[in-house]
């Protein structure tokens, strides 16, 4: 009896006292707004030196009473007779300025435009050594004839045209005049430190095997070119690469045997080393240059220079070459021979 009683005292005990836990959300609760309040006193504490030097800064902006430090932030500071409703005052004065500022700029870009030029100069005569140089090699070897030359803003264009002189009929492979061509042009492209775009053209008509189309046939020369500018003429590969045209590109637009030979090339481009606003400039100072005798190569290739300017007024080797290149098509076509009409191979 005694012991079922102290069972239930106990047991009533226990029911008095129930789960605590909640104590930890209470302190967490009160964590919080301890941090709080910490907060709000730091914020309510403000350093006086930096008050009173944003009042005096903005009093000096608006003209106001100077009370005592001077702002010694840059800009423009308006005095208060100045200012009206209409904001006229603001301006008063800032003609001068603005024409001040208007000349400097003017001055500016005019020493940007000097700047320009001056590289754009700088360039031509780089290119215009590089050409002098090639057609040195060229007339040494006799095959001046052989190539052409065209500046313009993408740099020098060393163009190989009339497929006859530089590959078979409807094939890829350099001929043996070709390779003579390219011993006199890869010394001078090598240590030029300029890249090299080599760009293949065909004319416009169909092509056939072992090239599907025009693409693959331009592409095919191009690749062959590079391939010999860097494995015999010790071109860097970094500072070259093979791009095909097809026909897209034609120089000449109609259907003659000339303009078919003009049309199938291969353009051996060297590349500016300037940026593009710079290499804009190239055409206009080329055509000066013309009309003044000639290009100045500012003594970076004196020898190559007066090779370029005994050269420069001789006949374009288009038109001497033209009847030869002319025989292949005009010979297919009186033998009905099939390869008569395949395209930029001819």
């Amino acid at each position: 009896m005694s012991g079922s009683r102290g069972a239930r005292k106990k047991k009533v005990q226990e029911d008095e006292h129930p789960d605590e836990r909640w104590m930890a959300s209470y302190m967490d609760m009160i964590t919080v707004l301890m941090c709080m309040f910490i907060v709000l006193y730091a914020m309510s504490t403000v350093d006086q030196d930096k008050y009173v030097a944003l009042r005096n800064s903005l009093a000096t902006g608006f003209g106001q009473t100077e009370l005592g430090a001077i702002d010694s932030a840059s800009g423009t500071v308006v005095p208060v007779d100045q200012v009206t409703p209409e904001g006229e005052g603001y301006s008063a004065g800032d003609e001068t300025d603005m024409a001040e500022a208007a000349a400097s700029g003017e001055a500016e870009t005019g020493e940007g435009t000097e700047t320009s030029e001056a590289l754009a100069k700088s360039e031509l005569d780089d290119l215009t050594a590089i050409k002098a140089a090639i057609e040195a090699n060229l007339d040494g070897s006799g095959l001046s004839a052989d190539v052409q030359f065209a500046t313009d803003a993408r740099g020098l264009t060393v163009r190989l045209v009339g497929s006859e002189t530089f590959f078979g009929t409807n094939s890829a492979d350099l001929s043996a005049e070709a390779t003579r061509v390219m011993d006199a042009i890869a010394p001078v492209l090598s240590t030029s430190a300029h890249d090299v775009s080599v760009e293949g053209h065909a004319d416009q008509r169909s092509s056939t095997a072992p090239f599907a189309t025009n693409w693959e046939l331009s592409s095919a020369r191009a690749t062959q070119v590079l391939r010999d500018l860097v494995e015999r003429g010790g071109m860097p590969v970094e500072h070259i690469q093979a791009v095909g045209f097809g026909s897209s590109r034609p120089l000449a637009a109609g259907g003659a045997p000339a303009d078919l030979a003009a049309n199938r090339r291969v353009d051996i481009v060297v590349l500016s080393n300037q940026s593009d606003d710079v290499s804009a400039l190239l055409p206009e100072l080329q055509r000066a240059a013309e009309g003044a005798g000639g290009a100045v190569t500012a003594g970076r290739n004196d020898a190559a220079a007066e090779v370029a300017a005994t050269t420069a007024e001789a006949p374009e080797p288009l038109d001497a070459e033209a009847p030869a290149a002319d025989e292949a098509p005009d010979d297919a076509a009186a033998d009905h021979d099939s390869e008569g009409a395949q395209s930029g191979g001819h």
